[in-house]
């Protein structure tokens, strides 16, 4: 797993094969009797599949707002979290499930997004979708995601590859799972001017 210091080890994948990541969303809300953010990606890596990990966060909830994708060797789901709800992305016809920084779906009443937290999350939602197309006739591999968490084109602020010229904000490391074999790739540092590279293998 990747956390930063001082924080609760949250993104990546155990041994059953289980994974998750995490996007940052602000809107407005915050619920005492739920899970925090941080917890809640720890239960999802203490999870026996994603399917047990999504039951187990929509039973207890998600204290504030994030987006957390939880997959396995079956597959992926978003779970758009806010203090008042969870929705569900899935994945669409080729399997794909894609997010920024920013709600994709709609939510109860009360649940607001701050207008440009990022003005550039939209442009990123849809540079990765641009990508993903162009890419469509390639197998699936861990070197073609490596290629688009690589790109630097920018557009309303930032690129998928975050420098911080336009704010204090940028990418600190990417990981790329493989679930049903077990292993990923740690970027430490941007991934196009990383500085060092890991493996995880279970």
């Amino acid at each position: 797993m990747i956390t930063e210091a001082g924080i609760i080890g949250k993104i990546g994948m155990n041994e059953k094969g289980v994974g998750c990541t995490l996007n940052a969303i602000k809107a407005k809300g915050v619920s005492f009797s739920k899970l925090p953010c941080h917890l809640a990606l720890r239960t999802v890596m203490e999870s026996e599949s994603r399917d047990a990990a999504v039951e187990t966060l929509e039973r207890m909830g998600v204290a504030s707002s994030c987006h957390i994708l939880v997959a396995d060797s079956t597959g992926g789901i978003g779970l758009e979290c806010s203090s008042e709800d969870i929705m569900k992305l899935k994945m669409n016809r080729e399997g794909i499930v894609t997010h920024t920084n920013h709600f994709i779906l709609k939510h109860k009443e009360g649940v607001i997004e701050p207008r440009n937290w990022l003005p550039d999350t939209g442009f990123r939602l849809k540079r990765v979708g641009e990508l993903l197309n162009a890419a469509k006739e390639e197998q699936p591999s861990q070197e073609a995601v490596d290629r688009l968490l690589k790109d630097e084109m920018e557009g309303d602020g930032a690129s998928i590859c975050r420098s911080a010229k336009k704010d204090s904000m940028a990418t600190l490391f990417s990981i790329v799972m493989d679930l049903r074999n077990k292993n990923a790739r740690v970027t430490v540092g941007r991934p196009a001017s990383p500085t060092q590279k890991l493996v995880l293998d279970l």
